[in-house]
């Protein structure tokens, strides 16, 4: 009688890190531990063949905003994908904010600069200035409209992305983020896992930097319980996401306003880091979670692809 066959996963990550994030190799052990044959592969690598794999799961696919078409393209292509491909277009998109505005759902408020379109910027107060399609802060910064020698790096930051085609998003700088810091709730299976609160990174004008692989300076992350409120709108704004009883994972970001009322910043549901270090319970129950899906879909009757957990390469 033939051995029986894992179910076999890929964990999707980008070609700067093809070896995954530490994040995600803390999933690695307990895969293995569930009888779960699991590897990393680069998302866009074309010798990667997806359909030998039960179960793929988007992680660390960090560069997904410098092709956002391709990536939708290539998660929809993709039979058996966590988050669902529906998922991955709507959120990859900060356009969805306003969607969740209009349902109630309080949102920083922002306003939206169309390439195309004249765009004009306040002069006064402090704001917040990023691409609508973007990931882990690339070309987000904080700028005081109201100092001279602002104005003019402002508006070159703003004319440079509406330049190469690409929707700004203007909010005013949440000032509770400098006391509270950020916090994020972390679901899976729909379920809250754990919360942390992280400082704030933003310090000032756009310097360029990419941080998406190397720490932001200065910014802490600690666990945290999280209040009822916030529960309750981050279980709100799940329930308006769109195939939402098919998330795997998810992370809700807010901050809260002058009045110490929550508001949303993010729905992280495409590559989000998931802060397992700070929740070594979480870890265990994601692993569990991907295997559980792993293993429904499961359906090969020869023996699976070996591969090594710290491959990036073909499949």
């Amino acid at each position: 009688m033939p051995d029986k066959v894992a179910p076999l996963v890929a964990l999707a990550t980008c070609a700067q890190v093809p070896d995954l994030d530490q994040d995600t190799r803390a999933l690695l052990r307990p895969l293995a531990e569930a009888g779960v044959d699991v590897c990393a592969r680069v998302w866009d690598d074309p010798r990667v063949d997806w359909a030998r794999y039960d179960l793929t799961v988007i992680r660390s696919c960090w560069d997904y905003h410098e092709n956002r078409d391709l990536f939708v393209a290539w998660a929809t292509a993709v039979d058996g994908v966590a988050n669902p491909a529906s998922v991955v277009a709507w959120n990859t998109d900060k356009h969805y904010l306003t969607e969740l505005a209009a349902k109630g759902i309080p949102v920083v408020p922002t306003t939206w600069l169309e390439p195309g379109r004249d765009a004009e910027l306040p002069n006064r107060g402090r704001w917040v200035l990023k691409p609508a399609v973007s990931l882990a802060g690339l070309d987000t910064s904080v700028y005081d409209a109201g100092r001279p020698d602002q104005r003019a790096p402002m508006r070159i930051h703003a004319d440079r992305l509406l330049a190469a085609g690409r929707a700004v998003m203007l909010q005013p700088y949440q000032a509770a983020i400098e006391r509270e810091g950020e916090t994020s709730l972390i679901f899976i299976e729909g379920r809250l896992s754990h919360a942390v609160r992280r400082s704030s990174a933003l310090t000032g004008p756009d310097d360029g930097a990419d941080h998406r692989f190397t720490p932001k300076p200065g910014q802490r992350t600690r666990p945290v319980v999280p209040e009822a409120a916030q529960v309750r709108l981050a279980d709100r704004v799940l329930d308006l996401v769109p195939d939402s009883s098919e998330l795997l994972y998810a992370r809700i970001d807010l901050v809260s306003d002058t009045r110490g009322t929550a508001q949303l910043m993010e729905v992280e549901l495409t590559e989000p880091q998931l802060f397992l270090a700070h929740s070594p319970p979480a870890t265990t129950r994601m692993a569990r979670a991907i295997a559980a899906r792993a293993a429904a879909r499961h359906s090969r009757v020869a023996p699976a692809l070996h591969c090594p957990h710290t491959a990036g390469g073909g499949g």
